[in-house]
């Protein structure tokens, strides 16, 4: 027969790994990096350069680089609507269309625009 100091700690080791297993599938709150850097979302380093990636990381050359990115788009709408689709500016451009295609929601696009604006 256990003792109410057993019953008690063994209550709350089972209340400790039910929350730990519960906060394992809740999925991390990624930042613009994170997805912007994410080859299966943003991957925009398969085809722009970017300050702040680390050497180990292959980044691409096919599209402009992503620097001085405010003075190039000081109006943030601007910079989103060519991540939310770049066919409106250019139909011949390889950049995918992130929001018109789904390819990001509309939380992760503003994430990508604020961390791209911020290069």
């Amino acid at each position: 027969m256990r003792t109410r100091a057993q019953r008690v700690l063994a209550t709350l080791l089972l209340a400790g790994l039910s929350a730990a297993a519960y906060a394992a599938d809740i999925p991390k709150a990624d930042t613009g990096k994170d997805i912007a850097f994410d080859r299966s979302r943003g991957n925009c380093l398969a085809c722009h350069a970017m300050p702040g990636v680390p050497d180990a990381v292959s980044a691409g050359t096919i599209a402009p680089p992503l620097i001085a990115m405010k003075a190039r788009y000081p109006d943030r709408a601007k910079l989103r609507a060519q991540i939310w689709d770049a066919t409106v500016n250019n139909p011949h451009t390889s950049m995918p269309p992130f929001g018109k295609h789904k390819l990001l929601t509309e939380e992760e696009i503003d994430k990508v625009t604020d961390f791209i604006q911020g290069l």
